[in-house]
């Protein structure tokens, strides 16, 4: 007898869940009326982000001398493409213009020296042990936000507390926990994958004859998540504010997020994702085009959801930084700690947190990196319990332990 989980598999259905209660739509009324919950964001940065030419130290001189070609002119300078001034002596790279009134007016904020205390310079085992919170660690098996979604069970959550905008499931949503993985809203639906339409004709008549009141409920709930996002019609959809997402995987994933919170749809927890960040050569220009889409993508969610970003908060990341020595291709290599942005209504925005380590020869990270003083597990870490109010967050990171005294207090009590 082929068992639910099979069905849910093997039809390519992209609900990943055991624990779904019936009774869909009344759940989503109630999300729509109720109180709104907190909701946080998750962006990946695929490739290694170059912090230190995302938010610039260009109060350091080292920094100069690191980078003669491909360093962000000081804002002093005047020159075409300098940066963006913070705080004298951190500045943003002129790209992310977008998000300059959003930083001053004290929604948005950056971690400096942050990132993973394990030294491989792989892009899978990094971004793995980022996903997984788990440094160093390559059997974990389930990642951070499913383990959350764990710690903090729901009863009446909707199939949708945590979706991801990417075809599959990442790695951070991996789990026992529900979650939803969707490329896109509208092709949210039963699929055959490599089997054939009758299998999937089966799996809606076992679904609807069954004596078995959780796989009959289960089979009503899945049909009825399916019809729900068909009727948000997502190509109708209209940003608020005259936001203006950008045409791009990041754009068009933050702007279905936020389609989802408006239509009440029960998200908590929602993750997006963006590639090439893994200059080698030629770093400049594409890292103008990487920040440009972040910059726009981002100050697009913010206004398309207004007042709705005070329950908001949106973390960026990225598996590692780069070099602090630019190489012999105008670009940089895998490099070590990296810088990470936060925002959002509960953000104490318009400053550059954690402890700036120095780029002098002495203070770099084995000779040639960015050192580490900020954990990312302590920046995850104060996002669940300072916003999402995760009572006990020890089981989201297993093997370590946080404490607020490591914490960077860059949300509102």
């Amino acid at each position: 007898m082929y068992s639910r989980r099979f069905f849910l598999k093997s039809s390519g259905l992209a609900l990943v869940s055991l624990g779904f209660e019936p009774k869909f739509f009344g759940r989503i009324a109630a999300a729509e009326t109720g109180k709104k919950g907190k909701i946080l964001v998750a962006i990946f940065q695929r490739g290694a982000a170059d912090g230190l030419n995302v938010v610039v130290p260009f109060g350091e001189k080292t920094y100069y001398d690191l980078r003669p070609s491909i360093a962000i002119p000081a804002p002093a300078s005047k020159e075409e493409r300098s940066a963006i001034d913070l705080d004298g002596f951190f500045g943003l790279h002129p790209a992310l213009q977008p998000l300059v009134e959003l930083y001053k007016a004290g929604h948005l904020a950056a971690i400096h020296a942050a990132g993973s205390p394990d030294n491989t310079r792989s892009h899978f085992d990094a971004q793995d042990y980022m996903e997984s919170a788990t440094p160093g660690v390559k059997s974990t098996r389930d990642g951070w936000l499913n383990r959350y979604l764990a710690a903090n069970p729901d009863p009446a959550a909707t199939p949708f507390r945590a979706v991801s905008m990417t075809v599959s499931m990442p790695r951070s949503l991996q789990g026992k926990a529900g979650a939803v993985a969707m490329g896109n809203i509208a092709d949210f639906d039963l699929k055959a994958g490599p089997y054939s339409d009758a299998v999937l004709s089966a799996f809606a008549s076992m679904y609807a004859r069954t004596t078995n009141v959780m796989l009959r409920s289960t089979g009503q709930e899945t049909f009825e998540a399916v019809e729900f996002l068909k009727k948000t019609n997502p190509a109708r959809y209209e940003p608020a504010g005259g936001a203006n997402y950008p045409r791009s995987p990041l754009g068009n994933g933050l702007r279905q997020v936020a389609q989802l919170i408006k239509a009440g749809a029960g998200v908590e927890v929602a993750f997006a994702e963006t590639g090439g960040w893994d200059h080698h050569t030629n770093e400049t220009n594409q890292l103008v085009q990487r920040l440009t889409d972040l910059g726009q993508s981002l100050a697009a969610f913010h206004r398309d959801l207004g007042d709705r970003m005070a329950d908001i908060v949106v973390v960026t990341m990225s598996e590692f930084g780069r070099t602090a020595r630019e190489n012999g291709n105008r670009g940089t290599d895998h490099g070590h700690a990296n810088d990470m942005f936060v925002l959002g209504g509960p953000v104490r925005g318009g400053k550059v947190y954690g402890k700036w380590p120095g780029l002098a020869a002495e203070q770099l990270y084995e000779g040639r990196d960015l050192a580490l003083t900020t954990d990312f597990r302590d920046v995850f870490g104060e996002v669940l319990a300072g916003h999402l109010r995760l009572k006990n967050p020890a089981p989201v990171f297993p093997g370590y332990t946080l404490s607020k005294e490591k914490f960077r207090g860059f949300l509102s009590a």
